[in-house]
C-alpha cells in the first residue's frame, strides 16, 4: 500500500528514544524527510548513522522539550531546513514518578505536565500555521493507554494522557476543517528503557521483568508481552498518512487488551 508519504517533511520530537527513534526509521522507510529533536547531540550523532537515510533525508536537532523558546526554535529550524513541514508528531514524553496522592508534590505534577502535555500545545501552536497555510497534513501524538485506565499511585503520568487526549480532540475539531487530520495513538506497555524505569518505580527489586511483564501484559489476548516500538511506529505512520485522512480525534490503541475502554 502507498501511503503517500514519500518527501513529506515530518516532525518528531524525542527522536533518540525508544519509540522516537522507531517513528524515525518507520518514516524514513516511507521516503519521507525527517526532522528530530533530542536533547543531546551525542544521541544525535550516535543515532544518524544507524539510520541508513539517503543525503539530506534526516535532520536531528537539540532541543529542549520543557522550554517553549527550544520548542519554537526546533520548528522554525526544521522548516528551514527542509522547506516546509506535513507531519507533527509530539513524542517526547515522561513517565513521572509513583506516589500517593498524599505524597506528591506539585513540582513532580508540574514536570510531569510539561513534557507530556504542555510541550506537545507547543508544538503545534507553532507548527500549525503551516498546516493551515497548506491546507494539508497531520497531527499524530504519542499518548498513552493511561489515558483510557487510571492506576493508583500514578496520578501525574495518567491525569497527565488524559490531558493530552483531550487537547488533541480539541486540536482536531480545530485543524480538521481547514485539511489537517489530528490523532493520537496510545499504546500500553512499550518495551523500551522507559519501560523498565516505571517497572523499577513501581516494583522495586520485589519482580524481575519478565515477571513485571507478566503481570502487566498477562491478560493481553496476544503474545503476553509488551509492545514493540516498531508497533507503535506502524500505527503512527498510519495516521500520519492521507490513507487515513478520514480519521480525527481517534486514539489507535497499541495493546491486545481486549474489552479496555476506547
Amino acid at each position: 500500500m502507498d501511503l503517500h508519504l514519500t518527501d513529506k517533511v515530518v516532525l518528531v520530537t524525542g527522536g533518540t528514544g525508544g519509540i522516537g527513534t522507531a517513528i524515525v526509521k518507520a518514516f524514513l522507510s516511507e521516503g519521507a524527510k525527517v526532522a528530530f529533536s533530542s536533547t543531546s547531540q551525542a544521541k544525535i550523532d550516535a543515532l544518524l548513522p544507524t539510520l541508513n537515510a539517503k543525503e539530506g533525508q534526516v535532520a536531528g536537532f537539540v532541543a529542549d522539550m520543557n522550554k517553549e523558546e527550544e520548542i519554537k526554535n526546533f520548528v522554525e529550524s526544521a522548516k528551514a531546513h527542509f522547506g516546509t513541514l506535513d507531519i507533527i508528531v509530539p513524542n517526547a514524553g515522561y513517565e513521572g514518578k509513583a506516589h500517593p496522592v498524599q505524597d506528591m508534590t506539585l513540582d513532580l505534577f508540574e514536570q510531569t505536565y510539561m513534557l507530556n502535555v504542555f510541550s506537545v500545545m507547543l508544538l503545534m501552536k507553532y507548527a500549525a500555521p503551516t498546516l493551515i497555510e497548506k491546507k494539508s497534513g497531520a497531527v499524530v501524538v504519542v499518548a498513552s493507554a493511561a489515558a483510557y485506565e487510571p492506576t493508583a499511585g500514578n496520578s501525574a503520568y495518567v491525569s497527565s494522557k488524559y490531558a493530552v487526549a483531550g487537547l488533541t480532540k480539541c486540536v482536531a475539531m480545530e485543524l480538521g476543517p481547514v485539511g489537517v487530520h489530528v490523532n493520537y495513538v496510545c499504546p500500553g506497555p512499550v518495551d523500551t528503557p522507559m519501560m523498565l524505569r516505571i517497572e523499577k518505580d513501581f516494583f522495586g527489586d520485589s519482580m524481575t521483568h519478565e515477571e513485571a511483564m507478566a503481570m502487566l501484559a498477562g491478560n493481553y489476548a496476544m503474545d503476553k508481552r509488551y509492545a514493540k516500538p516498531e508497533e507503535v511506529a506502524t500505527a503512527v505512520v498510519y495516521l500520519a498518512s492521507d490513507v487515513s485522512a478520514h480519521t480525527a480525534g481517534m486514539g489507535m490503541r497499541v495493546d491486545s487488551k481486549v474489552g479496555a475502554a476506547n
